[in-house]
């Protein structure tokens, strides 16, 4: 039996594809998203070679910086003029005489010396994530992760754990990027009718010390594995809080959290699967008092899932990373409260693609 095509039923013979009758459609959003790994890795290798860091504060020739950062000449000026086109290096003058200088951005953001440093979750991109996407399509077919479990090696954080000097360079690398947004929680979320906090898979201690140093009133707890507890003790003494931010080790899956009026989880829920996720917030429920929050800070996927790129491609790579675990909307995120017994809600916006859910007991 054969189908009738309708009159409305598009064919190839019917469509014009001239470019005149589809002004409008322009093919580069499609091209630039296609080659978007040519700029990433542009990026991501310079970082890794430490260019900015190494440029610091002057300007040199491009052969001068090629010898710094080790490049064989053939690819000298392709490589620091692309990164010039990208807007990520400024250059003056023209040819071998030309100089190159770090952005007011790069400085601030890319040079190791620079307290705003943000490098380093650059280096783990191209180390580590930028070989395991190369198989998002098996990840999509199975399920399954593609790191490096998948190739029958420790996981990240099981290697990670095992030295301490390699646990904290790699914490201290990826605190640059959080302080952004942990500052804009200190300042945006309305501490003042609280006072103790606890700051659940508290690394460094970092957020513990920004919501700390901007609101004298509160006492701290950092809570994480007992081997990161040293590594949080050294920075919040260095930051001078040891009198306002204690430490307290455990594992979150088997340990009580410390008691408190609030309870923060950077980056933390979206690490599981739903049946975690769940032990996790109801573990926060029981440990908070009456009238307390839970603050959780995501890259928040919109409920409508239709515009936050950066959430939802998080969530993909918590596929590659780890199987099961996925981010969520602020919506999942109320339903699974109410769930538990959390009775109000609210969404703070914090940088970028990043949020607050906040939901109160």
């Amino acid at each position: 039996m054969t189908s009738k095509l309708t009159e409305s039923t598009p064919t190839s013979a019917a469509i014009d594809y001239s470019p005149n009758t589809h002004p409008q459609l322009d093919p580069a959003p499609i091209l630039q998203t296609a080659f978007a790994f040519w700029s990433s890795k542009v990026l991501l290798t310079a970082v890794e070679f430490e260019l900015f860091t190494k440029l610091g504060d002057r300007g040199i020739t491009g052969a001068e910086l090629g010898v710094k950062v080790g490049l064989h000449p053939r690819g000298i000026s392709d490589f620091f003029d692309a990164l010039v086109a990208m807007k990520f290096l400024d250059r003056e003058g023209e040819g071998p005489s030309a100089k190159y200088f770090n952005t007011p951005a790069g400085a601030l953001y890319l040079d190791r010396s620079s307290p705003r440093y943000i490098g380093g979750i650059l280096v783990m991109l191209n180390k580590r994530l930028f070989k395991f996407w190369d198989d998002l399509p098996e990840a999509l077919r199975t399920g399954k992760p593609q790191n490096e479990v998948k190739h029958s090696q420790k996981g990240i954080f099981e290697e990670l754990y095992e030295e301490l000097p390699k646990l904290e360079q790699f914490m201290g690398a990826m605190t640059g990027l959080s302080c952004i947004n942990f500052e804009a929680l200190a300042e945006k979320f309305d501490f003042g009718k609280f006072k103790t906090f606890c700051d659940v898979g508290g690394a460094t201690g970092l957020l513990s010390i920004e919501i700390a140093k901007k609101h004298p009133h509160l006492q701290g707890v950092s809570f994480d594995l007992p081997p990161v507890e040293p590594i949080a003790r050294k920075h919040i003494a260095a930051a001078g809080m040891c009198e306002r931010i204690s430490t307290a080790a455990g594992d979150f899956f088997k340990d009580p959290l410390p008691k408190a009026d609030v309870i923060t989880m950077g980056m933390i829920l979206h690490d599981w699967n739903l049946e975690k996720k769940m032990y996790l917030i109801r573990a926060a429920y029981d440990a908070l008092a009456p009238n307390g929050a839970l603050v959780a800070i995501e890259a928040l996927i919109d409920d409508a899932r239709r515009e936050n790129v950066f959430g939802l491609l998080m969530s993909l790579n918590m596929l590659i990373e780890f199987g099961d675990a996925f981010d969520y909307s602020a919506a999942d995120f109320r339903g699974w409260c109410s769930e538990v017994g959390f009775r109000h809600f609210e969404v703070i916006h914090l940088y970028g693609p990043t949020s607050a859910a906040i939901a109160y007991k």
